[in-house]
């Protein structure tokens, strides 16, 4: 309960810091990340409509008094000084810092959501990482908090992508296509969508038939996921062997 409580303010913190508390080795960061990320971003919106609402009305306000007072030239009106207030407002760097927290709050809370990435606020890592460069401390943990770190943004990266890519791909039925080559039977699957847990070299049964899945590779539309399995003489069920049993019936295609 505590770890729940405190954890959309901990999932701020680096992976390496998280992991320290020993009753944090153990926790499950997804819902605390994605709070953590949907706070950020709804407050600094909100930090964003009160700094916009603060800086240009002072602003127009300071630029009106200038034109009364003829500080500001012949010819200047509403309009001009208007313009120029969204333009500092625009330009100034409280209102990138903003807009900057903003962004990393939705990367932060997409990445928790679709990529099951739990990050932390980059100016906390950084400072992680000046810590243990002045310190010398470059050992296994900081090693691995790296390869994590590195691993975490690939997949977040390739879980976006892959989300992009079934909103743009109509869902058809797979394509079946049986090859042989020489002695050996192949049967070559085309998937519009992604097969969960079909990673080599599982074992997977089509029909009374058993396969061994040789290779994953990528194809054109509209099945960009190919399926390579090679046919085995003999099969035995278990939990660990995946059945193939496609909702519509594939296609077959001859080559």
């Amino acid at each position: 309960m505590l770890s729940f409580l405190l954890g959309p303010f901990l999932a701020l913190l680096p992976q390496r810091w998280r992991r320290s508390p020993p009753f944090l080795t153990s926790a499950d960061w997804r819902v605390p990340s994605i709070l953590s990320g949907l706070g950020e971003f709804l407050l600094a919106a909100a930090a964003m409509l009160y700094w916009y609402s603060y800086s240009v009305t002072t602003w127009v306000s300071r630029g009106l008094d200038a034109a009364l007072a003829g500080k500001a030239g012949p010819g200047v009106n509403e309009q001009e000084i208007g313009f120029m207030a969204i333009f500092l407002f625009a330009t100034h760097p409280f209102t990138w810092l903003i807009g900057y927290f903003a962004v990393e709050g939705s990367v932060r809370l997409v990445a928790a959501a679709f990529a099951e990435s739990h990050l932390g606020i980059l100016p906390l890592f950084v400072l992680d990482r000046v810590f243990l460069k002045i310190t010398g401390q470059s050992g296994p943990s900081a090693a691995k908090e790296g390869s994590y770190t590195e691993g975490n943004l690939s997949s977040f990266v390739g879980a976006i992508r892959e989300k992009v890519r079934v909103s743009r791909t109509a869902s058809v039925p797979d394509e079946l296509c049986l090859l042989k080559e020489g002695a050996e039977e192949f049967l070559e699957i085309r998937a519009s969508r992604r097969k969960p847990d079909w990673t080599p070299p599982r074992t997977v049964k089509y029909q009374d038939t058993f396969y061994r899945l040789e290779d994953c590779s990528a194809g054109s539309e509209p099945r960009p996921y190919r399926y390579r399995l090679r046919r085995l003489s003999a099969g035995v069920m278990s939990r660990t062997v995946l059945v193939y049993s496609p909702d519509e019936e594939p296609a077959v295609s001859p080559r």
